[in-house]
């Protein structure tokens, strides 16, 4: 055994509560700047000075929401071809917290950069810190993620994952409730505009994640499990390709993979950009639409409960088929809205089914891995891909729609095109029942 195992105790409640914290440090970001705040004030001064939201960017005129779309999927992009990098490294070195101080330093430090993007003068400058966000933030998952099952025993890996997501939960919306308190009232605390404490409250992110991460990183191990050597970085490419060969003998999970790389390009190009709808389509106040942020994030925690319930009598397949057809119905209803109750409507909808579908839907991957197998970590890795890839291609072919058509009612019709398949093959998928942990990817 390797000497650093024997040094760690699992279940020590300090680091036990070290790795929680970590949820608490980065959830801000998800909420604050993912889906609430930083769309909202993108919007407002990304436009030229004439108010125009075509503005030029390398050279090409531009959306301006449609730039924000390609963005993000650039960052997804660029943590799909890392992430079995980083995978690799995770494994075989055991220099989990090194590389996540790395992940988590890159992040927090962009989400305070955010804090000099002030309009289209400095574009770019909001653009590459919005970018760099990403990917910090999606790179220190792959390492906080592989911790967990190395601090504590395999009877306690759901307790601690629901603990962790509930405090990532309560963090999240404690800081987003004092931004909106400062944007709401900027006089109060001396700032010159709205803008300025909106981007005041970039920099409150910044500080809140690095500085709650680093009370993570006192108490968590140095280096659980690993072996150091130059074969790690490219050990996890070699475990993705070895996944995608025995896939072949695994059909059942073979489709269930197809369902969720398209039924996840909707779910998840809703929660990026459902507030960019908001403000395009129905001209919504931005107080309006981060309310709305807030009463998905409440009304989500109750869609995971109530669907884990639901699964357990029903069975997983036949839960993710009924949400797959909500999503659908979401998408249609979408397209013809105008009033701004049936957003709100819809808005609490989608917080119904979208806690549910995450929380389901690596728990039914779990389900359907080969029953002999002992290599869970390579193949949860290629579901992490699978998950980064529908990201890149889902955003991104939202913001191609709303380009050639120039409307983005269109956008969204498009996203009921993907739930439409994932239903397809989730519905030659073997029924799946299983007890349904509590996800922290329903963040």
């Amino acid at each position: 055994m390797n000497p650093a195992e024997k040094s760690v105790k699992r279940n020590h409640p300090a680091t036990v509560r070290a790795w929680c914290m970590y949820d608490w440090a980065n959830s801000v970001y998800s909420l604050v700047i993912t889906s609430a705040i930083f769309p909202v004030y993108y919007k407002a001064v990304a436009v030229t000075r004439e108010g125009e939201e075509t503005v030029p960017f390398m050279g090409y005129s531009i959306k301006n929401s449609v730039l924000y779309s390609y963005a993000l999927s650039f960052s997804f992009l660029i943590v799909a071809a890392i992430l079995p990098l980083l995978s690799g490294v995770s494994d075989y070195t055991g220099r989990k917290k090194q590389f996540m101080q790395v992940f988590v330093i890159m992040g927090s430090m962009a989400c305070i950069g955010l804090y000099f993007f002030e309009g289209i003068e400095t574009l770019y400058w909001g653009i590459f810190c919005s970018v760099m966000a990403s990917i910090g933030y999606s790179g220190s998952l792959v390492f906080y993620d592989a911790f967990l099952p190395e601090i504590v025993t395999e009877d306690r890996l759901d307790e601690v994952s629901a603990r962790g997501y509930s405090m990532g939960y309560y963090g999240s919306v404690i800081l987003m409730v004092a931004c909106l308190v400062l944007i709401l009232n900027p006089q109060w605390f001396g700032f010159s505009s709205e803008g300025h404490a909106t981007r005041f409250s970039f920099l409150l992110v910044g500080v809140w994640w690095m500085g709650f991460a680093w009370m993570s990183f006192r108490k968590l191990p140095e280096n659980p499990t690993g072996t150091k050597g130059a074969r790690a970085w490219r050990k996890g490419y070699e475990e993705i390709l070895k996944v995608w060969r025995e896939l072949k003998h695994s059909p059942d999970l073979k489709k269930y993979l197809t369902s969720f790389f398209f039924f996840n390009m909707g779910v998840q190009t809703v929660m990026y950009l459902a507030t960019l709808f908001g403000t395009d389509v129905l001209r919504l106040p931005s107080q309006n639409l981060i309310a709305t942020i807030l009463l998905i994030q409440l009304v989500a925690a109750a869609g995971a409960w109530f669907f884990a319930r639901l699964s357990r009598q029903k069975g997983n397949t036949f839960t993710l088929s009924l949400m797959l057809a909500g999503w659908i119905l979401v998408c249609l209803s979408a397209y013809g809205i105008t009033k701004a109750y049936q957003f709100y409507l819809l808005a609490a909808v989608v917080g119904m089914i979208m806690g549910g579908i995450q929380s389901l839907s690596r728990a039914t991957y779990a389900k359907l891995l080969p029953v002999n197998t002992l290599d869970h970590a390579s193949y949860f890795s290629f579901y992490d891909v699978t998950y980064n890839l529908s990201i890149v291609l889902g955003t991104f072919s939202y913001g191609l729609v709303h380009q050639l058509t120039g409307n983005m009612r269109n956008s969204a019709l498009a996203l009921a095109i993907y739930f439409v398949i994932g239903l397809i093959f989730l519905h030659r998928v073997r029924s799946v029942t299983i007890r349904v942990p509590v996800s922290r990817q329903a963040q």
